[in-house]
């Protein structure tokens, strides 16, 4: 057995998403496994360096999970040939500077999205990637959802016939931070520090609609604060100049029309944080994080309205659930093992920087029709 180790900076793993889903759940599972295996008697071995600005908080993740290597210094450490892959998790605000170091340093990159504040940002390091000739991915989580892997798997079945529609819905409560704690972090309510729902979720919707159902192109959208006051991590109250609430309808190649809310002031009453309704002339599906239930053409009931007597059918139960017939893993766990073997043995990859740029595009112009109150073409990118 060959072991090929991989140094990865990793920068933000102090935070909520880097921690959990990147380091502990993605690159210390790969280690605990023994590694990723490729096969053929080869085996990558993700060795983490933590990057961040708390010592302190840095030391202590690193003796946690037993972890040399830590620093404070970005530089330092983009300057250590030894250094294969930088990814970075910081807050957006950050995230731009530290990428182009990263490029300018010849670092393959594996990068949180949105990947800059805005478009113009994000097509340039996309093409500073691009000159620079360094692999680059970014992170498109839902994709690799069981939920989302079985709607993939319904889409090229063919199940659906001809795509009408697409309805999501995603969100929760995010408490206000006075008398019960936030659970997100309080940058996420402040415009100045790159918060805001549609900057943050319009990137994803863009991802899986372009690769389940087709392009984007056209977006409609209403953001709004609706909570304007929150309490940040030490209790001290602040104004929320972010948007927490964004509502989008989006037109897709072929005429297939998306409505999908996005909502940190929501009370969930669905099965999953996140459901995507789909409507075809072959029949339907909802599909969440995990699940997926569907509802065939032959199979589909006949209501009648009549608000005067009580509903008889069970809509719920006449649907059926799409079975798992795969092993699923953890979905940021699953497209670091297709970029590791993406850097390593230059396997193929698609979720490059400009797929990221895509994600910016769509966010900036969400906002911007809200603000305009019209509907926006989206024009398809080039480098």
């Amino acid at each position: 057995m060959t072991r090929t180790t991989v140094r990865i900076a990793m920068n933000g793993v102090t935070g909520r998403m880097g921690y959990r889903q990147h380091l502990v759940r993605s690159l210390l599972a790969l280690r605990e496994q023994g590694g990723l295996d490729l096969g053929d008697g080869t085996v990558i071995w993700p060795e983490p360096v933590l990057v961040g600005r708390s010592a302190h908080k840095l030391r202590t993740l690193a003796e946690r999970h037993g972890l040399e290597h830590w620093s404070t210094d970005l530089d330092t450490v983009l300057g250590d040939d030894s250094i294969d892959i930088y990814f970075d998790a910081q807050v957006t605000a950050a995230r731009e500077e530290a990428v182009q170091k990263a490029i300018a340093a010849g670092k393959h990159l594996y990068v949180e999205k949105p990947t800059a504040t805005g478009l113009a940002g994000a097509l340039e390091l996309a093409r500073s990637a691009r000159d620079a000739g360094i692999k680059h991915g970014v992170v498109q989580d839902k994709l690799f959802l069981p939920g989302l892997r079985k709607l993939r798997r319904l889409v090229e079945g063919g199940f659906f016939g001809r795509t009408l529609s697409v309805r999501g819905e995603f969100g929760y409560w995010v408490f206000e931070g006075d008398w019960q704690e936030a659970q997100r972090p309080s940058w996420n309510y402040r415009a100045e520090d790159g918060g805001g729902i549609a900057a943050d979720m319009f990137p994803h919707w863009e991802y899986v609609l372009h690769e389940l159902f087709g392009p984007v192109k056209t977006v409609q959208a209403q953001v709004t604060t609706h909570i304007p006051r929150r309490w940040d991590e030490s209790g001290t109250p602040y104004d929320a100049t972010a948007d927490d609430a964004a509502y989008g309808i989006f037109e897709l190649a072929g005429g297939i029309v998306a409505q999908l809310n996005s909502s940190w002031a929501v009370r969930v009453h669905r099965d999953e944080l996140v459901e995507f309704q789909v409507d075809g002339t072959e029949g339907s599906a909802v599909a969440g994080l995990r699940g997926c239930r569907v509802q065939h053409r032959s199979s589909t009931p006949k209501p009648v309205w009549n608000p005067d007597i009580p509903a008889s059918e069970r809509f719920r139960e006449q649907w059926q659930e799409v079975p798992d017939n795969a092993e699923f893993d953890n979905g940021f766990k699953a497209q670091w093992e297709l970029f590791l073997r993406h850097v390593v043995r230059d396997e193929p990859w698609r979720w490059d920087l400009m797929a990221g740029a895509r994600g910016v595009q769509l966010a900036e112009l969400g906002l911007r029709s809200s603000a305009e109150g019209r509907r926006l073409d989206v024009p398809e990118l080039t480098l």
